[in-house]
């Protein structure tokens, strides 16, 4: 994959500054992590991943989360621009990704969507994802960090 775009680069650190106080930093990583899929690709690597405690020491060599390694808390990936919803960029987030963590049993993945001014966060139940958009102030609901208390507007405005 290209390079990330400034905006979803620094999206994602904003992002990371705004978990600190409700996570233990190191385990906040921004566009550093690999996810093994089952698909192809066989590699993603999100804008932001929330690692567990026992990724530490299960990546100390690389930086890769395998197939048979539990999933992250969270994953969260920033939309590049994208002409229409058959686009790559677009179909890739929204699409792919989606299937491929939801396989994986990543419990909440978030999709943040510059362009739409959208965030969806999905939330695994019973082995799927049920998503729920949230946009311009509203409160963005994580049942993994229900501290948050961030808006769609906080994020996109990031600063």
């Amino acid at each position: 994959m290209p390079p990330e775009s400034e905006l979803n680069g620094w999206i994602a650190e904003w992002l990371r500054d705004e978990f600190v106080p409700f996570i233990k930093r190191r385990l906040i990583r921004v566009n550093s992590y690999e996810l093994q899929v089952p698909s192809n690709p066989q590699n993603r690597y999100p804008d932001l991943v929330v690692l567990r405690e026992e990724h530490l020491e299960l990546t100390a060599k690389r930086q890769t989360i395998t197939l048979n390694m539990p999933p992250p808390q969270l994953v969260v990936e920033v939309v590049s621009p994208y002409k229409n919803q058959k686009d790559d960029s677009y179909r890739r987030d929204y699409v792919d990704k989606r299937q491929q963590y939801e396989q994986l049993g990543i419990l909440e993945y978030w999709i943040i969507d510059p362009q739409a001014q959208l965030v969806t966060v999905l939330l695994l139940v019973g082995g799927r994802y049920q998503a729920t958009e949230f946009s311009d102030k509203q409160r963005i609901v994580s049942r993994t960090f229900p501290q948050l208390g961030l808006t769609t507007a906080q994020i996109l405005e990031a600063r």
